[in-house]
């Protein structure tokens, strides 16, 4: 069948990737979700303290269902914040609550690589679904054209993975600022916040490379079934 053939050992490195990388995230969060923090400060209170501080005093935040469902919602302004997060004191739950906060101050500020981002989720979320339709579709009718034309929509869920590594790595590096300068957190509580922020950073790294391997892929089978 399609899904079983060869060019399927291409997906196995990122497959393994981001296997580690949520392993990584998942250990990391939980053993500095037992880190209590010294403020004594919730995730929520974290972040309006940041907010204000930033002037956004128009972002609302609320609770969510999950574990690290956190989000920002750059159309509604909502810093939607787990429950794991919300109302917890930790210095994990800190760390995550401030790298969305992050996201809020890079919307504020219109940081353009989040700004591509957002623009390209519509073409990205119809590329991921589309281009397997045409490539399928290619390979059936013996059709080159739209094996091509699926590559090619595939590409912007490639481009969407890649601009969104440096949205994440910034809104990690806003969070670390803003908690170190304003003594959110103090002497090792920032290095475990960085740490769980790196291994969540990770998770997005194998995103990226999981898209560029399976745009490889596509191109194996493309260049297969054209000879």
């Amino acid at each position: 069948m399609f899904y079983f053939d060869p060019t399927m050992i291409i997906l196995i490195p990122g497959i393994i990737l981001a296997m580690w990388a949520q392993s990584q995230v998942s250990s990391t969060f939980n053993k500095y979700s037992r880190v209590r923090s010294f403020n004594g400060l919730t995730g929520a209170e974290v972040a309006r303290s940041i907010l204000d501080s930033a002037g956004l005093f128009d972002v609302s935040i609320e609770q969510v269902r999950g574990s690290l469902t956190d989000h920002y919602n750059p159309r509604t302004k909502v810093l939607a914040l787990s429950e794991d997060v919300y109302s917890s004191t930790s210095v994990a739950a800190i760390g995550v609550a401030a790298h969305e906060v992050g996201h809020a101050i890079q919307h504020n500020e219109k940081y353009a690589p989040l700004l591509i981002r957002n623009a390209i989720v519509p073409v990205a979320n119809f590329g991921n679904y589309f281009s397997w339709i045409l490539i399928l579709i290619g390979i059936f009718f013996a059709a080159t054209n739209l094996m091509y034309l699926g590559i090619v929509f595939f590409l912007a869920v490639v481009i969407f993975q890649l601009i969104t590594l440096p949205v994440e790595f910034d809104a990690s590096r806003r969070a670390i600022v803003q908690l170190e300068g304003r003594n959110l957190l103090i002497g090792d509580e920032i290095n475990g916040a960085k740490k769980v922020l790196k291994a969540a950073a990770m998770t997005y790294v194998a995103a990226a490379a999981n898209a560029i391997l399976q745009l490889i892929r596509l191109l194996a089978i493309v260049s297969r079934n054209d000879d």
